[in-house]
């Protein structure tokens, strides 16, 4: 690419961000926390799962 349009590319992103709401940031970062959590539960779950069949309850 040639240095002027990278220029307007850096100025064209620079201009998106700063218009960017505070508010579609904290919805991205939500977004993004609220998946993450749900992989690891899913995974605790997984890996529990799999305990409790590998590892019997003693009978009473």
């Amino acid at each position: 690419m040639k240095p002027v349009a990278v220029g307007a590319l850096k100025i064209s992103l620079l201009t998106v961000v700063l218009l960017c709401s505070g508010c579609a940031v904290v919805a991205v970062v939500d977004t993004v926390v609220v998946a993450g959590a749900t992989v690891v539960k899913t995974a605790v779950k997984a890996t529990g799962a799999v305990i409790d069949t590998v590892i019997p309850e003693p009978k009473k």
